[in-house]
């Protein structure tokens, strides 16, 4: 299959967890053992932390099997802590409970499951020895032959996974060893996976993606930055999370800064962003930092002390990734940074020597993609083929377009339907699409350059450079450089016959703009379009012909 769907299962447990979590935590435990001592101050200590805490307080005898309230528990918890008493295994309602918490696990890859060894021997679980021998003992006297198998082998799996044990309740150390188990579970809470599209990456994106997963496993103590970019809707964000979520828990702390520059320009913009770096590195749930300089003196002694993942998503001013680089000497060794950006002068700006380009999708992966979203399976049904096929030639392989063009086709339309909806389409750019490849015009550095790119847009694709520079630096325009300022926006492309080209959904964009100054043709700072041109000569008197006469300059 062309496309990837990028972490797939991984993607899908989040999802559904995210959605449908009641609980940060859900605690197991004898309640023989332990309920009015250790857990019970397990439990205060960590609703003091402010995670929602589920535990069995009837102390009513259970029936014969568990309770609906602690199956729905279980499913829609984050995290299971079970604490080992010396007699846990004796409790058949607790083993019922730790199948049942193995089998959430399996099914959802981010659900977290800490054992804890609360006077009890870790190695008793994995070899089924003392006070678990004398368990089972009974229990295969009292139930079935399968269920005490199935038990068995509950107990050996939890054993292998990474525990916490209390070496010595006598010395004081009980409340010391609850703090801990408190910061790993806001850890582990913290670290999860990023929500990632469920289909969004092609060939050329997944050989990315592997580069990246081997740049970010190579086992090097250098300090490195890589830096992602590429058109707005061309993935760069779903390829950095994708790798994120395959790697983020390699490393001692991890940080994903979305949106730099949407968040940046809010209102203590930069003091939010301060404060989500600190609070996903130092897993703390809460951070206060009063000034940005603050926030730069906490942040380096945060990431001088342990090796560190950070992503830098849509970076798109100097200053931000200067203050990355001044910082880059104070990262613990083999500490990885990723920066996504569509300002590509940015990065040579910084002689950055790890640069990948994200490219558009194939047709064969852009019909695939469209597909998934509009039908739900890899390829059009039958009868939809051709304005499906129509659909995509028109997104000119953005993933973006093609996800969101996808989406809003209802299959239970007919074909004349889609052909009203195609014919729209070109006339009437979808606004969704418009206002995402929008942001890299908006951030262009002065009125020339916005200038430019929309006579560029409006008549210039597909013209000689050195022609499109003559004519415009005869209108005052600095044509050279607002070119390469536009081309280090990923807004144009320059080929190798030196001729100058837009994507038809950026160009389509630029148009977009100017007809968007005024419903009257006339009003308009550009015209192209014939039936504009005659509309003016049909329903304005001469006065208009002058501005008509500098409209139809470009079309010479």
């Amino acid at each position: 299959m062309a496309l990837v769907r990028a972490a797939d299962s991984q993607t899908s447990s989040v999802s559904s967890t995210s959605r449908y979590c009641r609980y940060h935590v859900f605690l197991s435990f004898r309640g023989q053992d332990t309920r009015k001592a250790f857990t019970d101050h397990l439990y205060t200590a960590l609703v003091n932390a402010g995670f929602r805490t589920f535990r069995d307080d009837d102390e009513v005898e259970r029936g014969e099997g568990i309770k609906p309230e602690l199956q729905k528990a279980i499913k829609h918890s984050r995290t299971s802590v079970i604490v080992f008493s010396k007699n846990y295994a004796s409790s058949r309602w607790c083993l019922d409970e730790l199948v049942m918490i193995l089998e959430r696990k399996r099914i959802s890859a981010d659900h977290v499951v800490l054992p804890v060894f609360y006077d009890a021997d870790p190695s008793d679980l994995r070899k089924q020895t003392g006070s678990l021998a004398k368990a089972f003992a009974r229990h295969q006297k009292t139930q079935p032959s399968n269920k005490v198998k199935e038990w068995r082998k509950a107990l050996k799996e939890v054993a292998d996974l990474a525990g916490m044990v209390l070496q010595n309740q006598a010395d004081g150390h009980e409340s010391k060893f609850i703090n801990k188990i408190v910061q790993v579970i806001g850890g582990k809470l913290r670290r999860r996976p990023l929500s990632v599209p469920r289909i969004m990456i092609g060939r050329h994106s997944l050989d990315l993606v592997n580069k990246l997963n081997l740049w970010l496993q190579d086992g090097s103590d250098d300090v490195g930055i890589l830096v992602i970019y590429g058109m707005s809707g061309i993935g760069k964000t779903t390829i950095a999370k994708s790798v994120y979520n395959s790697n983020f828990g390699r490393f001692e702390g991890s940080s994903f800064l979305e949106n730099i520059k949407e968040v940046s320009q809010q209102p203590n913009g930069l003091v939010q962003l301060q404060t989500q770096l600190l609070s996903d590195i130092l897993n703390r749930r809460k951070m206060k930092i009063s000034s940005v300089s603050e926030g730069l003196t906490e942040i380096e002694d945060a990431i001088s002390s342990k090796k560190v993942l950070l992503v830098l998503d849509d970076v798109d001013h100097m200053d931000q990734l200067d203050a990355v680089f001044r910082m880059k000497d104070q990262f613990y060794p083999g500490s990885k940074i990723i920066i996504t950006t569509r300002h590509a002068r940015l990065l040579r700006a910084h002689q950055v020597t790890k640069m990948h380009k994200v490219e558009t999708l194939d047709d064969k992966e852009s019909l695939e993609l469209f597909s998934w979203h509009a039908f739900g399976q890899d390829h059009p049904i039958e009868g939809y083929v051709e304005y499906s096929q129509k659909i995509v030639d028109h997104c000119g392989g953005l993933p973006l377009a093609l996800k969101v063009l996808g989406s809003s086709m209802y299959l239970g339309d007919s074909i004349d339907v889609w052909k009203s909806a195609l014919e729209k389409l070109e006339a009437i750019p979808n606004r969704e699409i418009i206002n995402k490849l929008r942001l890299s015009y908006d951030s262009l550095q002065d009125d020339h350059d916005r200038k430019l790119f929309l006579h560029i847009a409006c008549f210039f694709i597909g013209r000689d450079k050195d022609y499109i520079v003559k004519i415009l630096d005869g209108c005052d325009f600095y044509t050279i450089v607002g070119i390469q300022n536009l081309i280090d926006r990923c807004l144009v492309t320059i080929d190798e016959f030196d001729k100058v080209h837009m994507h038809d959904l950026i160009h389509g964009m630029g148009r977009e703009i100017v007809c968007q100054e005024s419903n009257e043709p006339w009003k308009r700072s550009r015209v192209w379009h014939h039936k504009d041109s005659f509309k003016i000569l049909m329903e304005k008197n001469v006065r208009n012909m002058r501005s008509l006469y500098t409209y139809m300059f470009f079309f010479l």
